[in-house]
């Protein structure tokens, strides 16, 4: 992770990519960014990780949500208990204030998932959530969401067209064309605002990711 390694060549490519996401970004109150892939196991938790603690670093105060409520990991990533989290604040139990907690990465809040709902999409596509991403703009400068991937479940369809923008993360020794196609199609679909694509795993040299904007 960046954090542990601030000088290697992948942590440098994140800042690179947070160079790119900052020229790419549609307007200057652009604040919320969803991080998902079209499958699983193709880095997008991990990235969505690191890009929240590079633009920390660069003096953004920063939200990472774990908005994946079916397979959450950011409780396991940075070691914080799930009790507590975006569930429970959806379900109207608990304040946004008492529950986000410190990364150990100055200027940047977690949100965990909190309890597993049983009906994720359903509290993804509430009021509960518009409310409550306008109370995180108030107190962040920036947002970041890592969702489920787009063609499992319709969790990442909703909250794309929520946000301000999309990166879709592709593991280039995985990803198959036709997924990825389909996925791009989804966000489409969603009205979202597709900022970029993410590649890793990309035969430049080793633990080099490379960042695609999309533009007119």
């Amino acid at each position: 992770m960046v954090r542990t390694n601030p000088q290697s060549i992948t942590t440098e490519q994140y800042r690179t990519i947070r160079t790119n996401i900052n020229f790419s970004m549609p307007g200057p109150d652009t604040q919320t960014i969803l991080f998902t892939s079209a499958a699983k196991e193709e880095g997008k938790s991990t990235t969505s990780c690191n890009m929240a603690i590079v633009f920390a670093e660069a003096g953004k105060r920063v939200l990472l949500v774990d908005a994946d409520m079916r397979r959450p990991t950011l409780h396991h990533t940075f070691q914080q208990a799930n009790k507590v989290g975006l569930s429970n604040l959806l379900l109207k139990k608990g304040r946004l204030q008492d529950s986000v907690k410190r990364s150990g990465v100055v200027g940047l809040d977690l949100l965990l998932c909190g309890q597993i709902p049983p009906n994720p999409a359903e509290l993804l596509s509430s009021p509960a959530l518009d409310s409550l991403i306008e109370e995180m703009k108030e107190k962040y400068d920036l947002i970041i969401f890592d969702s489920p991937p787009l063609l499992s479940v319709t969790d990442s369809k909703i909250l794309a067209n929520k946000c301000d923008a999309t990166v879709l993360v592709v593991n280039t020794g995985r990803s198959e064309k036709e997924s990825v196609t389909k996925a791009r199609d989804a966000l489409v679909t969603s009205k979202a605002f597709i900022m970029g694509v993410v590649m890793n795993n990309y035969e430049i040299s080793k633990d080099t990711y490379y960042y695609q904007a999309y533009g007119d």
